[in-house]
């Protein structure tokens, strides 16, 4: 591939729902441009963005793809993205990447939730946006209802057909050019132009008129002229419509057959004339000298971000970079400013799904990959140290569901560790943290199939198994009455014997409170060298209840009385009275089982919170409230026991068709209720025995 410069690249995400096409649609457009001799389809396993074992099995992507090509003497970077909300945080990375989107609409299911999802995600980021509706071959395909599933859902009044299908269903052949009211057979150049069919020539008329009044109101002062009745040029329309579509007051509508390649020349000529030349784009940075926010331009120091990273056992560290301005060469230096480490920069290249091709810099407007980078991950800033800038960071979404890790061999922990370590360079939605009081590893993240596809990673990358279980609820127990009780340990033997005798009021304290010990021995009952065994006595035995094992907390307990052997007594002969006492006790006290409650705010559309009430009510929580966000989606407040949302992500998802969201807080303990409480017991029982 040769060199271009910063306003011959052109940087484009393609995203749309699970199964409307993105990764044929890319291949597809690798193939039209000569890119790659053979198409393959996602059912081969042989796509050139769907290379990842994880990937081939499924049938679907689960990472953003790097697919660059050339065409028309234009570099355009293409990043095929995931469908599937579990991956999400890929399609983050990649639109902090690209200058503008291609959303993939399937010409029979419409705009599903993936599409809303992805049109939301670019919306927050300011790119503009085209829309290509794919399967215009397929039964049912209904172009006519596509655009106003779009109007209806999307885009409202900014959408605008520039394309329109020649041809339906199976009979789908081309595409007609709205902007020179031309048809197009097949691949859609010079050679294929046809003349419009009869029939539909008032179709066409109508779509340019559409086109002309919508260009036009780009441009406040062309629009004044087109009121006025003057006539306006070709080439003004097309000036205004190029700035409608890349102001984000137009989205185009683009249409073919990713199967039969059909209309992807124009879907590549469209990329190149209306998208942003990589380098038009201005950018922001926080300038640490002064610590201020400023706006630069293609000429300013070097600024480059760290979008995605790969962790690979062979080749070590992948960084793939957006450079910004200035230029990054192999066998340089560059400024980690995020980390404030200096990085040597050996050989760059770009990928092309997992094909190496060799670069000599990476220039601004351009992405590239760096291997072996020492410090840097996702979401780093690499600058020029003498002009140390940092972007704003990725806003990646916090994992929402979590399972307990356990090594299939003994002796893998520190391997296990070691192997996550890396995937977490990789996917920065992965968390993985020790839980202090279960002592299980627990690992995070976006969703079931993310966590699944992670344990495959990890083998096949590190060659360690594991498997993932529910993780523990730290239940707690708890006294709710107040009794006095003695210990008593005794025990005679051949030489010295044991003994050791307390008396002790346990009684309840208010929640949070934990374990308080006071002592009232007067008198030497028990020597004061003794009373700190008691004390220690007291505090491990809180470490395991009487009902099922977990710790006891909120209480009080006063040594009253007790008595002593001068030779017998000991510090463990009073520990283990401790012990007794302590177990006498709770059996007496009323002990009851807790279990953590925690805050719910769910977000969602506002028509699906009765199901997410409903929901919420099966699983023994309290709605707190409701409340709109400024994003238009509803929040719904609720308390809920642990116990019950360990799979909420995926409750959540089948809810809400992947839309919703949700974040969670620990609150409170409560009582678990009696019937619940017996299970919990009897199956902590069972498995102690086990």
């Amino acid at each position: 591939m040769k060199e271009y410069t910063g306003d011959l690249i052109r940087n484009v995400a393609i995203v749309g729902h699970g199964g409307a096409g993105t990764t044929s649609l890319t291949e597809a457009l690798l193939y039209r441009s000569h890119t790659i001799s053979r198409m393959c389809k996602v059912e081969d396993g042989q796509t050139t963005t769907d290379f990842e074992p994880e990937e081939i099995k499924r049938g679907v992507s689960v990472s953003a793809t790097l697919a660059p090509l050339e065409w028309e003497g234009v570099k355009i970077n293409f990043i095929d993205t995931p469908g599937f909300a579990d991956f999400v945080a890929e399609v983050k990375g990649a639109f902090r990447a690209v200058d503008s989107v291609l959303i993939v609409v399937s010409a029979t299911s419409g705009v599903q939730i993936g599409t809303e999802q992805c049109w939301k995600l670019a919306e927050e980021v300011g790119l503009p946006r085209l829309i290509f509706v794919n399967k215009m071959d397929r039964e049912n395909a209904d172009y006519d209802n596509i655009l106003d599933n779009l109007r209806a859902k999307i885009g409202g009044k900014k959408i605008l057909p520039l394309e329109l299908p020649l041809g339906k269903e199976e009979n789908f052949c081309g595409v007609i050019d709205v902007f020179n009211q031309k048809a197009y057979r097949g691949n859609g150049n010079g050679a294929d132009e046809i003349e419009v069919p009869a029939d539909m020539k008032d179709w066409v008329e109508d779509a340019h008129t559409k086109m002309v009044e919508a260009a036009v109101e780009a441009d406040d002062e062309v629009m004044e002229k087109y009121l006025e009745g003057e006539e306006i040029s070709d080439d003004t329309i097309m000036r205004c419509l190029v700035k409608g579509i890349r102001e984000g007051i137009i989205f185009p509508v683009l249409c073919g057959s990713a199967f039969k390649n059909i209309g992807l020349g124009r879907c590549l000529n469209a990329i190149v004339n209306y998208t942003f030349p990589a380098v038009l784009n201005e950018f922001e940075v926080e300038n640490l000298a002064t610590g201020k926010t400023e706006r630069r331009d293609a000429n300013a120091p070097m600024a480059a971000l760290v979008f995605k990273t790969m962790a690979d056992p062979f080749v070590g560290r992948l960084s793939f970079v957006r450079v910004f301005s200035g230029v990054i060469s192999s066998d340089s230096s560059v400024y980690n400013a995020s980390r404030e480490e200096m990085e040597k920069v050996g050989s760059v290249f770009t990928m092309r799904g997992k094909t190496q091709i060799p670069m000599k810099k990476i220039v601004a407007g351009d992405i590239g990959v760096i291997s072996r980078l020492q410090y840097t991950a996702t979401g780093d800033t690499l600058s020029d140290k003498n002009n140390p800038v940092v972007f704003k960071p990725i806003n990646f979404p916090l994992p929402m569901y979590s399972r307990a890790i356990y090594p299939k061999k003994k002796g893998d922990e520190e391997k296990i560790t070691a192997a996550l370590n890396r995937l977490m360079d990789e996917d920065p939605t992965i968390i993985v943290a020790r839980n202090p009081v279960t002592k299980e590893l627990l690992i995070s993240g976006m969703g079931d199939q993310h966590l699944e596809i992670v344990m495959e990673r990890m083998t096949r990358k590190f060659g360690v198994e594991a498997e993932l279980r529910p993780p523990m609820i730290e239940y707690k127990e708890t006294i709710r009455g107040t009794v006095e009780v003695e210990g008593k340990y005794k025990k005679q033997t051949g030489g010295h014997g044991q003994y050791g005798h307390v008396v002790i009021r346990m009684e309840p304290l208010p929640p949070g409170s934990g374990f308080v010990f006071e002592d009232k021995i007067f008198g030497g009952a028990v020597p004061r060298q003794y009373i700190p065994a008691v004390e220690k006595g007291m505090r491990e035995a809180i470490q395991e209840g009487v009902l099922a094992g977990y710790p006891v907390v909120d209480l009080k307990i006063t040594l009253l009385d007790g008595s002593y052997h001068t030779v017998d007594s000991s510090e463990m002969a009073f520990k283990v009275a401790s012990h007794m006492a302590f177990q006498k006790g709770c059996e007496q006290a009323k002990p009851v089982l807790m279990e953590p409650y925690y805050n719910l705010d769910v977000y969602c559309d506002e028509r699906v919170t009765g199901d997410i009430i409903s929901d919420l009510n099966g699983k023994r929580g309290r709605i707190l409230g409701m409340q709109s966000e400024e994003d238009g989606r509803a929040c719904v407040k609720a308390q809920v026991p642990y116990a019950e949302i360990l799979d909420y992500a995926v409750d959540l998802r089948a809810l809400t068709q992947g839309t919703g969201t949700f974040e969670m807080k620990f609150d409170h303990y409560e009582d678990v209720p009696a019937r619940t409480a017996e299970k919990i017991i009897a199956e902590r029982k069972n498995r102690k025995k086990a």
